[in-house]
């Protein structure tokens, strides 16, 4: 049975898990869809939290019959991997890599997101981190209830996190880290909070060990 890595991408968008698809198109089935709303896809009214991201693609996973799921995750895609793989009645998910993710409310450990409207960013980042707003609108600051469900998961998850990262501290990862009964955390330093363009071959190479293992 081939892998299926389903990669789960971040406020700017898809482009930022290209690399997974470059590097493991050929010997895995690799899922990497634009969450709607991201890159100017449509979106339904009433689509209003992540859970709606997570809900479409188990039901994508399931309607599929596809088992044996690693679920590749980097910042908000880390929150739509965790929301998922709570949800995973099936048990399709067989791992977790999540890298600098967001997602959980961490007392005095807050997550410094980019703002929707800061010109530095290019209009098209900018669009996209509007429509993340949307997503998080109910917890703009992070979900409380998050660490209380992962402790639930019993899959394997590997964290990769920058030890640089400014939008998610590396307090905060090994805090979130810390809930999961099955996880190794590796730091990455000198990188912040996008390995996947910061240490590109170093963060694949990780990613392919713990699919070996």
């Amino acid at each position: 049975m081939t892998q299926t890595l389903f990669a789960l991408h971040g406020g700017p968008g898809r482009r930022m898990v290209q690399p997974i698809v470059d590097r493991f198109g050929g010997t895995h089935r690799v899922l990497a869809p634009t969450h709607a709303g991201w890159d100017g896809t449509p979106r339904p009214d009433w689509y209003e939290g992540v859970d709606d991201l997570a809900i479409e693609y188990l039901d994508l996973v399931e309607d599929g019959d596809i088992e044996d799921v690693v679920l590749v995750a980097t910042s908000f895609g880390g929150w739509v991997a965790a929301e998922m793989a709570i949800r995973d009645r099936g048990r399709r998910i067989s791992g977790l890599v999540l890298i600098d993710v967001i997602g959980p409310q961490i007392p005095g450990l807050p997550i410094a997101t980019p703002a929707a409207d800061d010109p530095r960013l290019p209009k098209e980042v900018r669009d996209n981190f509007a429509v993340l707003a949307h997503y998080t609108a109910r917890h703009p600051l992070g979900d409380p209830r998050l660490p209380r469900r992962v402790a639930r998961l019993t899959v394997p998850t590997l964290f990769v996190w920058g030890e640089d990262d400014q939008v998610a501290s590396l307090d905060y990862g090994r805090a979130y880290a810390a809930n999961f009964p099955k996880a190794e955390f590796v730091t990455l330093p000198g990188i912040g909070h996008a390995p996947l363009m910061q240490a590109q071959e170093r963060t694949l190479d990780l990613i392919a060990d713990f699919l070996r293992s």
